[in-house]
């Protein structure tokens, strides 16, 4: 990071700056940081990036990080089988 720029969100290259750009403009619901900024919807769905948000957002928003709501999951449209999702057979 030679830039000097701290990335919260690695699977989709969200930096604290962006995130605190946000609250700092009034966005302080988490899902819809996750909307605009995508965090949380990478490879690792969200277990790196989310404590992190959620700390900034309790930080500069003055609550407690239990009193902000997690982001809701959403399971696929259809259904898929847990053979696809771990590499075997889709039959």
């Amino acid at each position: 990071m030679s830039d000097g720029k701290v990335i919260v969100c690695r699977c989709n290259d969200v930096t604290v700056e962006e995130i605190e750009a946000l609250i700092d403009k009034g966005v302080t619901d988490i899902e819809e940081i996750k909307r605009l900024l995508r965090i949380g919807m990478g490879p690792c769905q969200g277990r790196t990036c989310i404590p992190i948000v959620l700390g900034i957002l309790a930080r500069k928003t003055g609550r407690r990080q239990e009193e902000i709501p997690l982001p809701r999951a959403r399971v696929p449209i259809r259904p898929v089988r847990v053979e696809v999702i771990v590499g075997g057979t889709n039959e």
